[in-house]
C-alpha cells in the first residue's frame, strides 16, 4: 500500500466513529498494540522533544525501506497511539516519499479535536522528526548511487 492508501484506509476507520470519545479510546487502543522498544533504544537521541511525554522514535533501513519503531511512558497512553499511527503510514516506505509526504489524514479524521494543543505539537514533532529520518536516508543513497 502506498502513503496514502495507507492514510485514505484510516480515515475509512474514524469515519466508523461518531463519537469523540470513541475516536480518542481507538487511538489508545492501536498504541496499546505498538510492540515497544528496547529500553537500549529509549536515548536521549531518539526521544521526541516538543513533547509532553516521553516519546521515542528510532528508524532503520531494510532494503529500499525505512522501517520505523516508537514507543511512548507507559501513562503516555494518547501519545503511543498517536506515533503507532504514523509509524503505520510511514514505515516500510521509501525515505524520499516519507521526506516529502503529505499527511492528510490528521486533519481529515479531526485529530485537532481529539487532541490538546500540547499533544498537538508533540505530534507536529513527531512528524518532523520521521521526516527528517527519510530526508537523512534519502541523502545517504543519493550519496552511495553517486560515488
Amino acid at each position: 500500500m502506498t502513503i496514502n492508501e495507507k492514510q485514505d484506509e484510516i480515515i475509512e476507520e474514524f469515519d466508523l466513529f461518531d463519537d469523540q470519545l470513541d475516536k480518542t479510546q481507538y487511538i489508545i487502543d492501536l498504541g496499546k498494540k505498538l510492540p515497544p522498544m528496547s529500553e537500549s533504544t529509549k536515548t536521549d537521541q531518539n526521544r521526541i522533544m516538543g513533547c509532553q511525554s516521553k516519546v521515542w522514535v528510532d528508524a532503520e533501513m531494510k532494503g529500499d525501506g525505512l522501517y520505523f519503531y516508537g514507543d511512548s511512558e507507559p501513562t503516555a497512553q494518547i501519545s503511543k497511539g498517536l506515533i503507532s499511527l504514523l509509524i503505520r503510514v510511514l514505515s516500510g516506505e521509501n525515505p524520499e516519499a516519507i521526506a516529502n509526504a503529505d499527511l492528510y489524514f490528521i486533519p481529515r479524521v479531526g485529530m485537532g479535536n481529539l487532541i490538546t494543543s500540547l499533544r498537538a505539537g508533540g505530534l507536529a514533532s513527531m512528524i518532523e522528526r520521521m521526516k527528517a529520518f527519510g530526508r537523512a536516508y534519502a541523502s545517504q543513497t543519493a550519496d552511495k548511487s553517486n560515488a
